[in-house]
């Protein structure tokens, strides 16, 4: 159960009601953190357009951008977030073998593109900063913008782990598709 009231529609200011209706309209779904996040409309209403842009319109393959999704999510054990990207990142190409072992907290075998990125990402979480050998691979992978963009998508997503574990929000369905895994 989630630690803030979810907001019933009828009781909504006018701005957190434009933007649940923006958020819906564009996502389908208004709980997890934007729920959280509309209790300030204006936080929720910039966060949900930098999260369309992480999501939609980067110019990191979709495939590597739910690699991207998935490892945050399991690196802070964000059952939410964990939930609504399992089956997009299937959808997105990512081998089911990955999908289990992320979940599982172990580093999987992966294509030569997506060690590039899991690397990238472990390295930030871990060390909060790039060695040169691990930036130099992802430049090469993915070009500047590219690179920027992915940056973005781990912070992005890093803020929605945080908003989700802080809240102590619940899976759409409730469940829990993460185990706790010591050292992660």
């Amino acid at each position: 159960m989630s630690r803030l009231p979810k907001l019933d529609r009828a009781d909504m200011t006018p701005e957190q009601g434009r933007v649940a209706d923006e958020i819906f309209a564009t996502r389908g779904i208004g709980g997890g953190p934007f729920g959280v996040w509309l209790h300030s409309p204006e936080l929720a209403d910039r966060a949900q357009k930098l999260g369309a842009f992480a999501r939609y319109h980067t110019g990191v393959d979709k495939r590597l951008s739910e690699l991207v999704i998935l490892v945050t999510a399991r690196l802070w054990t964000a059952q939410f977030e964990w939930a609504v990207h399992e089956d997009e990142a299937r959808k997105a190409g990512l081998a089911e073998h990955v999908i289990a072992d992320l979940r599982a907290g172990r580093r999987p075998e992966l294509r030569d593109d997506e060690a590039v990125i899991y690397d990238f990402v472990h390295e930030l979480y871990a060390t909060r900063t790039m060695s040169q050998p691990t930036y130099d691979r992802a430049m090469a992978l993915l070009g500047q913008t590219a690179l920027v963009e992915l940056v973005a998508i781990i912070g992005y997503y890093g803020f929605i782990a945080m908003t989700l574990n802080v809240f102590d929000c619940d899976t759409p369905d409730g469940s829990k598709p993460l185990a706790p895994v010591p050292g992660l």
